[in-house]
């Protein structure tokens, strides 16, 4: 994947593209229509397929509403969700309090004239230019000044909602990661590196794998999950494990900040520093503040139980 960073115009380019353009995090099933569109037509036409999104979400920026500054699917995670669907391109456009007053016009005559775009492909609800007052009519009109095709892609729904990112960000947040994977086609995950930390789980006789680098994902809510870890190998996937995750502020041990720890089932070894992606499968409890250590423990024992049930292998 070529990651090229826009700061205002983008640089000149003289090859073909077929560009889709929108936020894209999480890369669910509404997205992934708008992407196998844009594959149809690099399948009839042989053009380079492209990406242009924000390197943040607007209504962070703008607005600092901090239910947009995290993110379903960090950059990291969209590019390989991307290169699945055949795309070679990223255009990363640095979205600033400056950049957000770039008109419509401005964008599409200025901006896109400078990429050799035969078509652009867009969700339904695509809104644009200064204020996104601009809608899929205004980027037609526009774009047809430079003989660029434009297709919008009806909205998806489920269950007769409309599948949204925002939606999605809502049912994580709230623990409610079944209707969360039926909307974005697949469980939600989280890739962070194996970083060390007190140890608590260890002493307590159930080791944990702490995960850092994941400031940038939404925070599922706190409690206890059934999971997934996959452990990567020269950025490959080459072993999983069922998982029992904590996630949230870990109250009885007085812990500091929010934390995603996971115990591994069935398994031995050291992963420091190994690079890992956790899958959050199915809420199983709240977090609570224990009235002690032994407290802590046997609810612990109960939920590995419980999990193990799950997967089919009780001890």
């Amino acid at each position: 994947m070529e990651i090229i960073e826009v700061t205002g115009k983008p640089p000149y380019n003289k090859e073909p593209l077929t560009m889709v353009i929108g936020k894209f995090d999480g890369i669910h099933k509404g997205h992934e229509a708008i992407l196998r569109t844009a594959r149809q037509y690099m399948d009839k036409e042989n053009d380079t397929l492209a990406v242009m999104t924000f390197s943040d979400n607007p209504l962070w920026v703008i607005k600092q509403d901090p239910n947009f500054k995290r993110k379903i699917t960090r950059d990291i995670d969209k590019f390989d969700l991307l290169e699945r669907f055949g795309f070679e391109r990223f255009y990363r456009i640095l979205f600033t309090k400056e950049y957000a007053r770039t008109t419509a016009e401005t964008f599409v005559l200025e901006h896109l004239s400078q990429l050799n775009v035969k078509r652009i492909i867009v969700g339904e609800g695509f809104r644009f230019g200064s204020g996104a007052t601009s809608s899929t009519d205004a980027l037609i009109g526009l774009c047809k000044q430079l003989k660029i095709d434009v297709i919008v892609v009806p909205s998806i729904k489920e269950s007769g909602t409309k599948i949204s990112s925002r939606h999605i960000r809502a049912l994580i947040e709230d623990g409610l990661l079944e209707p969360a994977h039926s909307l974005l086609g697949r469980p939600f995950t989280i890739t962070g590196k194996v970083v060390h930390g007190q140890k608590m789980g260890r002493k307590l006789g159930f080791p944990t794998i702490n995960l850092g680098e994941i400031d940038e994902y939404v925070e599922p809510k706190p409690g206890v999950y059934l999971g997934v870890v996959g452990i990567h190998q020269n950025d490959v996937i080459t072993e999983y494990y069922h998982v029992l995750i904590s996630a949230g502020y870990r109250p009885t041990v007085k812990g500091e900040g929010y934390l995603v720890e996971a115990h591994l089932l069935n398994f031995s070894g050291d992963l420091y520093d190994k690079t890992v992606s956790v899958s959050f499968l199915r809420f199983m409890r709240e977090e609570v503040n224990f009235n002690g250590l032994d407290a802590l423990i046997e609810q612990m024992e109960q939920d590995k139980q419980d999990a193990l049930q799950l997967i089919g292998q009780n001890e």
